[in-house]
C-alpha cells in the first residue's frame, strides 16, 4: 500500500509499505478522507510539541470498513475514526476523562496516522456514520475539539463569549457556543477570516486586534467584558492577553497549545477570581454530539472545507497550506 511519511520537518516521503494486518478486537478500514490539522501544518513546519519525525500524519479520519473481523461493523460501513488511544486505567481514564489520558496516544500525532491507504484500528474508536457524507466525517474530530471546549466552559443562555481565533477551530468553537445560546465575538488579525465569522460562523461582532492595539481607548472598551474567552490561536503573545477580556468571575478556556512557558500578571487575573481552563482532545460524547449536529445540518460544512487535493497530490499541495493569508479554513485530502 502506499503512505506519505513526514520524514522531517518539511520533507513528505512517498513509499510503499505492506498492508497491516488485523488483530483480534481490530477493524481492516480504507482511509476514504482526511482533514488537515493545526497539528499536522506545526509538525510539517517543525514546531509542533510531543512530536517525533519520521510520523504519518493524518487524525482527522473518514474511513469504510473493508473488513470487520469479526466484530460488530459489516464490510462497507463507513466509520468516523477516534483517534485517541487511551489506556482505560489511569485515573483520567477511570473519571471518563479518556481525552487526557496519562498515557494518551493520538494517531497521527505519537503514533503513525492516516496518510496511508489501509489502517487496522481497534473497534473501540470507531463510529458508524452513515447519516453523514464524506466531507462530514473528514470534520467530525476538529469539530468534536470545538463541541468538548464549549461544553468543559459549561456556557449559559445569554453568556458572552470571546473567541480568540479564527481558524478551523476557533470557527468551530463560535457555532457551538452560539447553539448553546451564547453571544459571540470574534477576535483576530485577519479580516478576511473576520468577516466569515460574522458572515458563516454565528459571530455577532468581531475585533481586529491589529486596530485595537493601535487604539488605546478603543481597547479599553473590550476589557472585562466576556464571561467566557476561548484562545484557539496557540500564539504566545494572544494567549497571554487573553484574561484582559474576561469579566469578573469569568472563564479563560485554552484550546490553542503552545508549547512552551506562558505568564499572566496574577494580582489582575486574581482580582477577578478568573477560572483558567485547559480543553485537550475531546470524549466519545462530544463526537456523537457533533455527529448529531452535522445530521442536523447545523454546521456551515460548505464554508469549513475550504480546500481540496487528491493523495497523491499531498507533497505538491501541502506546503501551501502553510502560506499565511491562503485564505484556507480546511483542506481535506481525498483518496
Amino acid at each position: 500500500m502506499k503512505i506519505i511519511s513526514c520524514e522531517r520537518p518539511g520533507k513528505f516521503v512517498s513509499k510503499e509499505a505492506e498492508t497491516p494486518q488485523a488483530k483480534a478486537g481490530e477493524v481492516m478500514v480504507s482511509i476514504q478522507q482526511i482533514g488537515v490539522c493545526g497539528t499536522d501544518l506545526h509538525a510539517f513546519a517543525g514546531n509542533q510539541a510531543f512530536f517525533t519525525y519520521p510520523r504519518i500524519l493524518g487524525h482527522e479520519i473518514a474511513a469504510k470498513v473493508i473488513a470487520a473481523n469479526g466484530t460488530s461493523f459489516k464490510e462497507g460501513d463507513p466509520v468516523v475514526v477516534i483517534p485517541y488511544l487511551s489506556c482505560g486505567e489511569c485515573e483520567a481514564c477511570k473519571a471518563d476523562k479518556s481525552n487526557c489520558c496519562e498515557n494518551l496516544k493520538v494517531l497521527g500525532v505519537h503514533t503513525d496516522g492516516a496518510m496511508q491507504e489501509y489502517m487496522a484500528l481497534p473497534e473501540s474508536i470507531l463510529i458508524p456514520t452513515p447519516q453523514l457524507t464524506w466531507d462530514e466525517m473528514a470534520i467530525v474530530e476538529p469539530l468534536s475539539v470545538a463541541a468538548h471546549a464549549v461544553r468543559r466552559a459549561g456556557i449559559n443562555k445569554g453568556d458572552k463569549v470571546l473567541v480568540m481565533g479564527c481558524g478551523p477551530i476557533g470557527l468551530a468553537i463560535m457555532v457551538f457556543a452560539a447553539l448553546a445560546g451564547a453571544e459571540v465575538t470574534a477576535l483576530d488579525i485577519n479580516s478576511w477570516r473576520l468577516n466569515l465569522a460574522k458572515k458563516e460562523f454565528k459571530a455577532s461582532q468581531s475585533i481586529n486586534a491589529m486596530e485595537i492595539e493601535g487604539n488605546p481607548s478603543l481597547k479599553e472598551a473590550y476589557k472585562n467584558q466576556y464571561n467566557f474567552v476561548f484562545d484557539a490561536t496557540g500564539n504566545k503573545t494572544a494567549m497571554e492577553a487573553g484574561p484582559f477580556y474576561a469579566a469578573h468571575g469569568g472563564s479563560y478556556i485554552l484550546v490553542g497549545l503552545y508549547k512552551d512557558q506562558l505568564a499572566f500578571h496574577h494580582p489582575s487575573i486574581h482580582a477577578k477570581e478568573l477560572s483558567i481552563l485547559c480543553s485537550r482532545n475531546a470524549t466519545k460524547k462530544d463526537f456523537m454530539k457533533v455527529i448529531n449536529t452535522l445530521a442536523q445540518k447545523e454546521f456551515p460544512v460548505a464554508h469549513y472545507t475550504t480546500n481540496k487535493f487528491g493523495f497523491t497530490q499531498t507533497k505538491e499541495k501541502f506546503p501551501k497550506l502553510t502560506e499565511t493569508d491562503n485564505q484556507v479554513i480546511k483542506a481535506i485530502i481525498k483518496f
